[in-house]
């Protein structure tokens, strides 16, 4: 054979190879073998069957057959929850400005008793007739009733609501109902496919099913959303983000892998205009197996708390300090609470919980929120360069709750102008008036009137206007005189610490650092 020939040969060959691996991804990814199984459920009571075997060695043929199978399933034990709330309307009286007005009531007529119903969806956990839905599906009504699958109407009752993470239980009369299996949602990833169940927009589109993958993971409750009630403030911290169609009526129902095992319960949307638009999240099935739980065998939720109010460490402090990428800054202690007594401060920055360094500060509520009041937390912090660790006792939450000189021998600038060069900041001392008119509880400090964001000594640290400075490199700031003097001793291209309070009076931290003096 000549050398061409034997060439083509080897790439013909070699394309195969690559086509056949690539093929076989493709099958493990689709139908799941590359996930984990997930964990049983962690509640003997929640008797869940809708799980099916989709092994690599029995797989369905194709998508047709994959997303059939888990429909058929699931769907028995996803309902239709519709929400009753009388509310009263006032007519506007035609006879307004006439002198028959007095005689019909004033501007406006008698009130008339209207009935508002609201639509929603939930997924039966228990055989024995318990559901799970969201909290803001249920909340303010006075009349509960339910729809199966086979269009069987129940009145339901509420076991139990958890407004913190939007989750409520319900219980309808019913027995040897086909109850949801639930998956570990600890083990899930972006990328894989799910499936949302539920009664999107008209009580005539009960159990709709739609397809798509998870689109993100960790996301924030102060993510744009839309819900029937976007006055609801959700403590879960870690939605599921997904792209499968979400619509209003849809809260509430479940979020299935290809293994017909919930993974998520469909809460609210990211919209523009109130409809799909291919963003939308859901509760972690970890959250809702350990709210629903708590609710149907204790009556109420159980939540650890630890006391203190964070966020998210500006860039600049981690780099110029090297702290982990999730660090966490303490804004708040609540005085009195568990944080408070082991020893924690506004300032402090916490770098890891139990040994596990923090690789997004999200992890330190997630993993509160997971454990129970009593149990013993290490926090490992950094206050002022130092490295600290604390033991917190953690606390129980009740759910229904739910800060005359230059720089003497150092280079460095001496008047407001040339701060405003260096560090991008406008400054001014905090007056009694300015204390006054900006609601401020101290007059000490130096107030932040301006930040120019094309400087990069500013872009990254989170600093913004009408925060006062009240430290900085450990030393108090009592007005812009001890700033000028404090940062005139720092050295060109030397970090320092800064603590400044918001106007919500709540602590920050950022770190910045000198400019040098070859720039």
């Amino acid at each position: 054979m000549s050398t061409q020939g034997k060439v083509s040969l080897a790439v013909v060959i070699g394309g195969a190879f690559l086509a056949g691996i690539l093929f076989a991804t493709a099958g493990a990814n689709l139908f799941g073998a590359g996930d984990a199984v997930g964990t049983p459920s962690k509640a003997a009571d929640l008797d869940g069957s809708t799980a099916i075997e989709q092994s690599a060695t029995s797989v369905p043929s194709d998508f047709e057959t994959a997303f059939s199978k888990v429909a058929e399933s699931v769907n028995p034990a996803v309902v239709q929850i519709r929400a009753a709330q009388v509310v009263e309307q006032r007519r506007m009286n035609p006879f307004e400005g006439t002198p028959f007005e007095r005689f019909f009531g004033g501007p406006q007529g008698p009130s008339q008793p209207e009935v508002r119903q609201g639509l929603g969806s939930g997924v039966i956990v228990r055989s024995d007739g318990h559901i799970v839905t969201n909290n803001h599906v249920i909340e303010d009504a006075e009349e509960l009733s339910v729809r199966t699958l086979d269009g069987t109407q129940y009145d339901a009752e509420v076991v139990g609501t958890d407004p913190y993470s939007d989750l409520a239980v319900l219980k309808i009369d019913a027995s040897d109902l086909k109850a949801v299996s639930f998956g570990d949602s600890d083990q899930i990833s972006v990328g894989q496919w799910v499936m949302a169940f539920g009664s999107p927009l008209d009580p005539r589109l009960n159990n709709s099913v739609t397809a798509g993958i998870i689109s993100a993971l960790g996301r924030l409750r102060s993510m744009p959303q839309r819900s029937p009630n976007p006055a609801q403030s959700s403590g879960v911290n870690n939605f599921i983000q997904t792209d499968a169609a979400i619509n209003p009526g849809n809260s509430g129902g479940p979020l299935i892998n290809l293994r017909g095992q919930l993974v998520g319960l469909n809460t609210a949307i990211a919209s523009q205009t109130g409809g799909y638009q291919g963003i939308g999240f859901a509760i972690p099935a970890n959250t809702v197996e350990r709210v629903t739980t708590q609710i149907i065998e204790e009556g109420d939720v159980r939540r650890a708390y630890l006391g203190i109010r964070y966020g998210e460490a500006p860039q600049s402090l981690v780099q110029n300090e090297e702290l982990p990428q999730g660090s966490a800054v303490v804004s708040q202690v609540e005085s009195g609470t568990p944080a408070a007594e082991a020893g924690l401060q506004a300032g402090d920055i916490i770098t890891a919980i139990d040994g596990e360094t923090l690789n997004n500060y999200l992890q330190l509520g997630n993993q509160i929120a997971s454990m129970q009041p009593g149990d013993e937390v290490s926090l490992q912090i950094n206050r002022d360069g130092e490295t600290q660790t604390l033991s917190v006792t953690l606390g129980s939450r009740n759910n229904m709750a739910a800060a005359s000189g230059t720089g003497g021998d150092q280079e460095g600038p001496s008047t407001r102008d040339a701060i405003a060069e260096e560090l991008g900041l406008q400054l001014q001392d905090v007056t009694p008036e300015i204390a006054q008119r900006l609601g401020l509880e101290q007059d000490r400090g130096v107030l932040i009137t301006g930040v120019d964001r094309s400087n990069p000594m500013i872009r990254d640290s989170g600093l913004q206007a009408r925060q006062i400075i009240f430290e900085m490199g450990g030393q108090e700031i009592p007005d812009l005189d001890t700033f000028m003097e404090v940062y005139g001793s720092v050295e060109p291209g030397q970090a320092f610490r800064m603590a400044v309070r918001n106007p919500d009076g709540f602590v920050f931290v950022t770190s910045l650092r000198k400019p040098s003096d070859n720039g």
